[in-house]
């Protein structure tokens, strides 16, 4: 009898603690900050970490530069993913993403678009022309596309000459529903939102050379309040099937 006591002891003491190994994450929630353009990618992504993880992931989408102030007025986020590194680089030099957690993920590609109706008459060459009446692109201030698209216009010597045709938009995806509707003749997005494009076309994916590089880093941020949980989160990125699924979507992966 007193054997048997032992054993059920034995038993409860190591069932105790494996519910305490197995429930360290254990419904936690991860809080995602990340730029729209990554939109359809971590929807997919969100769906199959959920299949193998306790843990509930929760996107939120913006511009980079709305979720870095976002950030900094501290608003739940455990993971910021940005399409900026200068907007990364400003949250840890305040401290608000923990330095050695940062990682470059992606590569996209800058992408002039323009509605079916004038798909004809765009071109890189011809924006300052007069067939072109509207040219949708991101604020630069806030969104990085819309950085990208100005540093590319103004090393053309055209950025002065079309200041006037500029419809600004809030983020990428605005952008894409500018054109798509035909409420701009064109515009310019990345190449991950130009292949999910519905009525417009692609006129060209834009040189490299003529803005900084483009280039997706993820953190985690210092007020986290799931540090271990996001840090799973990341190391789940990191699989091959993930990777695939951010090349379907028109991204470079980082190695």
């Amino acid at each position: 009898m007193r054997k048997k006591i032992c054993i059920i002891v034995i038993l409860t003491i190591i069932a105790i603690f494996f519910i305490g190994c197995t429930s360290k994450n254990k419904g936690a929630e991860i809080n995602i900050s990340a730029a729209a353009s990554l939109m359809e990618a971590l929807e997919e992504i969100k769906t199959e970490y959920e299949k193998f993880s306790d843990s509930k992931v929760y996107l939120n989408f913006a511009s980079s530069g709305a979720l870095k102030k976002q950030i900094q007025e501290g608003a739940p986020c455990d993971i910021f993913i940005s399409a900026s590194k200068d907007h990364m680089k400003d949250l840890i030099k305040e401290g608000h993403i923990i330095k050695n957690s940062e990682i470059d993920l992606l590569v996209n590609t800058l992408t002039l678009i323009a509605s079916k109706e004038k798909a004809h008459e765009v071109s890189l060459e011809n924006l300052s022309s007069d067939m072109i009446e509207s040219i949708s692109i991101a604020t630069p201030d806030s969104a990085p596309v819309g950085k990208y698209s100005k540093q590319a216009l103004e090393k053309l010597e055209i950025w002065d000459k079309i200041t006037e045709k500029l419809v600004y938009a809030k983020d990428v995806k605005q952008v894409l529903e500018y054109v798509d509707s035909g409420n701009a003749d064109c515009g310019f997005v990345y190449h991950s939102d130009a292949i999910t494009l519905k009525e417009s076309v692609i006129i060209e994916r834009i040189d490299k050379n003529l803005h900084d590089p483009i280039v997706y880093p993820v953190g985690v941020v210092d007020e986290s309040k799931n540090k271990e949980a996001a840090e799973d989160f990341l190391e789940f990125l990191n699989g091959e099937n993930i990777k695939g699924i951010f090349s379907k979507y028109g991204f470079e992966v980082i190695d």
